[in-house]
């Protein structure tokens, strides 16, 4: 009986080891970004040190370009990679974790990430928050990224699941039912 109990507290102490265990920041997840982001993504991390407009602004600039060279990339329920496709809250997920700034992978949970701004001072980097489809919906359902400047239409970069063009695109609030839809921005920059 005594090698069960050692055996079953080792088993313990191994499975608290490997899920309690404080971990490194995934050395891959910049490496996947095509070579042309990743200088940029370590300049960016080293000198980020307080919330400057600038380095905000340095920083909104380079999660908007990986976002863009994401363009095209398939639709798939709760995908969070481009090689098996993303969600939207998984595009969300993916890009900004791309430089190391944690936003959950749900849409429900994204209305409540960083802080809510107003729609007209809604920047790059922000993101912008939608309910479902259905007519009758008031939860979040659809989440992107702000491209847009504040002043200028709202655009974001979002996977849709839309029937026609599905996959990361770009769309604009205005004059779409998203406009409907629309429920909020949240700045995590």
């Amino acid at each position: 009986m005594r090698y069960v109990w050692i055996t079953f507290l080792s088993l313990v102490a191994v499975l608290l080891a490997v899920f309690l265990w404080p971990r490194q920041p995934d050395s891959h997840a910049v490496g996947t970004a095509p070579t042309s982001v990743a200088p940029v993504v370590a300049v960016v991390q080293r000198t980020y040190r307080a919330p400057t407009p600038a380095l905000n602004d340095d920083r909104a600039e380079a999660i908007i370009d990986f976002a863009r060279q994401q363009l095209g990339t398939r639709y798939c329920y709760a995908g969070t990679t481009p090689a098996g496709g993303f969600d939207c809250s998984g595009f969300v997920y993916y890009v900004f974790k791309q430089f190391d700034i944690s936003v959950p992978h749900s849409t429900a949970q994204l209305i409540s990430t960083g802080r809510p701004v107003e729609r007209s001072h809604a920047r790059p980097g922000d993101i912008v928050v939608f309910t479902g489809t259905a007519a009758t919906s008031t939860t979040p359902g659809h989440a992107g990224i702000v491209l847009s400047e504040p002043g200028e239409p709202l655009r974001f970069i979002h996977s849709s699941s839309a029937r026609r063009e599905s996959g990361v695109k770009i769309s604009q609030v205005e004059g779409s039912d998203y406009e409907r839809r629309f429920m909020q921005v949240r700045r995590v920059l």
